[in-house]
Order: structure tokens, then sequence, then C-alpha cells
């Protein structure tokens, strides 16, 4: 759960939690006797079994070939299919070791697929962490007019850490709770900037929306980066464009 800093509508700021909550699926699968279905992973190979590793070890693909007939060096019995649980991904090099230091780069094709232009990939630095503060622009927007506007690819909770923190909160979420409104929210000292969540990560315009219900409190943050518009159909077929 990560902390972030933001403001409320008098300008104040506190630090609270924010983290993506996951509702849970009503569908049960099961398999055909009933019995819990689950999804695992297995190994498959290993980096000291792949066609790269193994082609080093012969002199050309017909020897190479013989021994894979002969005896199957590439697979190893006592790891194929071995049951794994997290994992991390990382970047190699040439040289199958790992990159500790990656470059990414952008690369520009025209319609046909050529490739015009390569360059640096730029990493901007994220703006909700940090001493960096998430501000409150005051500007609303009913929300029948927000969902038919935008098309919202994440949501996170803003959650309390303190007594104090949980009063904050509160008076926010009732100010759009009252009001039937999203708010606009953004980075930067104005709050004119979009919400980057991590360093190169995607910028998001972010809205609040706030429930209340007695004593509790729900206050989500919805990210967007894609704005929905009416397209002109222009003239109909067959008809004369004036």
């Amino acid at each position: 759960m990560r902390t972030v800093n933001i403001t409320n509508e008098k300008k104040r700021d506190a630090q609270v939690c924010m983290e993506a909550v996951k509702k849970p699926s009503d569908i049960r699968r099961v398999l055909a006797d009933g019995g819990e279905y689950m999804n695992i992973k297995v190994l498959k190979q290993n980096l000291a079994l792949a066609f790269e590793t193994l082609s080093q070890s012969y002199d050309d693909l017909r020897q190479m070939g013989e021994a894979l007939m002969a005896g199957d060096p590439e697979i190893d019995m006592e790891i194929i299919g071995k049951k794994i649980g997290e994992t991390q991904k990382l970047y190699l090099d040439r040289y199958n070791k790992i990159a500790y230091r990656v470059n990414m780069t952008q690369i520009i094709r025209d319609a046909q697929g050529n490739e015009r232009e390569r360059r640096d990939l730029a990493k901007a630095m994220s703006n909700v962490t940090g001493e960096s503060i998430i501000q409150w622009t005051g500007k609303k927007f009913p929300k029948r007019d927000i969902i038919r506007k935008f098309v919202f690819q994440r949501k996170l909770q803003l959650k309390h850490i303190s007594g104090l923190t949980y009063d904050f909160l509160y008076d926010m979420a009732k100010s759009l709770h009252e009001s039937e409104a999203m708010m606009f929210i953004g980075g930067g000292k104005k709050g004119n900037e979009p919400l980057i969540l991590t360093q190169g990560g995607e910028p998001y315009r972010g809205f609040l929306e706030g429930r209340i219900k007695e004593e509790t409190y729900c206050l989500i943050l919805h990210l967007t980066n894609m704005e929905m518009k009416i397209m002109d159909a222009g003239p109909a077929a067959g008809g004369d464009a004036s």
C-alpha cells in the first residue's frame, strides 16, 4: 500500500494511503467432479536448456539434432514441470546475463511499417509519491457528464492512516457526495499536470468520487487517458454536400 500527499479544498495537505481494490468475482469455476479449480504455473524450461545455450555446445545443428535424439539434453526431469510461485521479470543482455541498466528505445514507424525514427524513450518521473502533492483543484463535474465523456482504465481507493486523516478524507468525500459530482485532480503546483503513478508510467487524468454512509466514507480515484468524442458523420450517403 503506497502513501501519497493530497490537498483538500482549504489547500491543506495530508499523507494518506492509496491502493487498488479488486472486487471478487461472483463466478466460481469448478472441475467436472465439483472440485476447486485453480491456475498454477509450471516450469517449462530454464536458461541452461534453451536452444541458444545448447547450440553453443555443438559444432553444427546436425550434431545438435543427433544429440537431442540420442540423449534428450534439452530435458531435465528434476525441474521440468515443477510448480512455481511468484516470479519477477528480468532483462538479459546478449550473453544471457542479467542487465541491471536498461535503456528503453522508442521506434517510430510509418503506415507501411518501415522504421522512420529511433530515439530514447522518455522516462517521466512519478508525481504522486515522495514530496509530490496531488492537488484539489475544485473543478467539479456532474457524474452523468463524466461517465459519458471518458473511459476509465483504473480505480484506486484513498484510505486514512490515522484519526486525523479520517476526518480529512471524510470531509472530502462528503463534499463530493452532496454535490453529486466528481472532481478533477492533478499533479504539479497548479494541479494541471496529469498523474503519473510510477517512473516512466502512463500519464492519467484523475477524477475523485466521494461517497458517504453515516460515519463511513469511500473516496475513489478514477484514472483515464481516453476521451470519447462525437465524430461528424458528414453528408448522408448519396446526398449532395453543400
